[in-house]
């Protein structure tokens, strides 16, 4: 973005509002890599207008911005999508019951990854309205011309994801509730119960895999289901444990081999979120507890 006069102009006032963006798009799609690439591709667009017709530059990009995440997102929940990413996901381990005093801060950082869970819940519209509203004080009238919605109805979308992710603070008996949730979660997955395990599952469960090649992401009930019960032929044992906070469990294989680490987000006796990590790398990085007898 290098040149003269008003193409230069026009670059610098970019420049100066493209670490909000980034904040935005990031707080949108989970992936600074893929909120960058949302950023630079609203400077393609930009660098096509006659910058002279546009009276509000950061409404203007915020808008182009939203509008590409929401494309990137719904492009995300009618197909499985592999993408590349530079930022795993920092997960704290921990033996079911409770967390050593030593493991609060950790704990602690995890909080803006186990808050990109919490919005992955959400449709692609609410994300948009609780993000920029809640988060960066976007008035829903300038929401609503992202989402060509009316001000009322983005204020509905926007109380609504309020509610969802307040929905998420748990009163002391719902870890237990989340716990048995997992644990049917896992039960049906052993038995090879299909029925059993779609009945746990959000209908549009979003289940994010990491690889050394990238996350792959799937959405659905049924289509969670099949790879998890192929998948789960080759796990000897599992031991349940707190990633994050949130109820998950390690796997182990034949001759003790770790196969991975997941992580469940329960909603309202739901299963609506599945992370699991597979790396082999990653694996051998984090603190895992001893395979049970």
């Amino acid at each position: 973005m290098t040149g003269s006069g008003p193409h230069e102009a026009l670059a610098g006032a970019f420049e100066q509002q493209r670490e909000r963006l980034v904040a935005v798009a990031h707080r949108m799609l989970g992936s600074r890599v893929d909120a960058e690439d949302a950023v630079q591709e609203a400077w393609i667009r930009l660098a096509r207008q006659d910058a002279d017709a546009i009276d509000n530059l950061a409404g203007w990009l915020t808008t182009v911005v939203g509008r590409v995440c929401i494309d990137v997102l719904r492009s995300r929940r009618t197909r499985g999508e592999l993408s590349y990413d530079d930022e795993w996901p920092e997960l704290v381990v921990t033996m079911h019951g409770g967390t050593a005093p030593e493991d609060d801060a950790v704990l602690a950082e995890s909080v803006g990854t186990a808050l990109l869970v919490v919005l992955d819940t959400l449709t692609p519209n609410e994300r948009l309205a609780f993000v920029l509203h809640d988060m960066f004080a976007v008035p829903f009238a300038e929401i609503g011309e992202v989402i060509g919605r009316s001000t009322d109805a983005t204020k509905m979308l926007a109380s609504r994801a309020r509610r969802k992710v307040q929905g998420t603070s748990r009163p002391a008996e719902e870890p237990r509730r989340q716990r048995a949730v997992v644990d049917a979660f896992l039960a049906a997955a052993r038995n090879g119960d299909f029925e059993g395990l779609v009945r746990v599952l959000d209908p549009q469960v979003t289940w994010r895999t990491y690889h050394p090649q990238g996350v792959l992401t799937t959405v659905g009930a049924a289509e969670v289901a099949g790879p998890i019960l192929r998948g789960i032929r080759s796990m000897t044992s599992a031991l349940p444990v707190l990633v994050n906070g949130e109820p998950g469990f390690v796997a182990w294989g034949a001759r003790g081999k770790v196969l991975g680490v997941v992580a469940c987000t329960v909603v309202d006796g739901r299963i609506v979120e599945i992370l699991t990590v597979s790396d082999r790398k990653r694996l051998d990085t984090m603190d895992l507890p001893a395979r049970p007898e």
